[in-house]
């Protein structure tokens, strides 16, 4: 780290560097509450879209008992083609958006296959977008959680170290400047009583 130069022009230097970082904190702290409230509401979704998952898991299975027969095969009844992700900004943040899964079903002869298979293809589509929709949810999660952190030691950086040392700079430097200008004053004084003293006396 740099010296610090004990003078008025360091001390300029020092008042202005304190107004900018007073001036940057509050907008830093906003974002840091406005991130804060961003992953509170992700959190909410994503809990909420597990919640969807764990119902839709025992409706199927209250709806449709006869999966527990293991001689029907429903293997690769469905299958995802493709999965298209958009992209949101949200407070500066890029958070992925899902925009739409695309589904491949196995054609199958509905003389070959019980009636409830239908419905189970329908189920099995459902269960597979929220499982999507939970992973895109918890992308986002991890991502908002990472921009609190860092912006939070932003505004611990400002707030516990940059202004509490720069403060202290200023009053360093003004402690040094008082005394300095303190002692000039003596040197001052002593000087004109020591002229004083050897100027001659005038003899009228």
């Amino acid at each position: 780290m740099a010296k610090l130069a004990l003078n008025k022009s360091s001390l300029q230097k020092e008042r202005e560097r304190l107004h900018l970082l007073q001036r940057l904190l509050p907008s830093l702290d906003l974002k840091r509450r406005q991130l804060t409230l961003e992953l509170s509401r992700a959190n909410g979704r994503m809990a909420k879209t597990q919640a969807d998952m764990e119902i839709l898991e025992t409706q199927t299975v209250n709806q449709i008992p006869m999966l527990a027969n293991l001689d029907i095969d429903v293997e690769g009844l469905l299958t995802i083609r493709d999965v298209r992700l958009g992209e949101e900004n949200v407070v500066g943040v890029k958070l992925p958006v899902l925009e739409d899964i695309t589904f491949q079903k196995l054609e199958y002869s509905k003389l070959a296959k019980p009636h409830w298979v239908d419905l189970l293809v329908v189920r099995l589509k459902d269960m597979v977008t929220l499982r999507v929709r939970v992973e895109v949810a918890a992308e986002r999660v991890r991502r908002l959680a990472a921009a609190v952190r860092r912006i939070t030691q932003r505004v611990n950086l400002f707030d516990k170290i940059l202004i509490p040392t720069t403060k202290g700079n200023i009053k360093k430097i003004q402690i040094f400047l008082g005394d300095a200008e303190r002692a000039a004053v003596v040197r001052s004084k002593l000087a004109k009583a020591k002229h004083r003293r050897s100027a001659p006396e005038e003899i009228f």
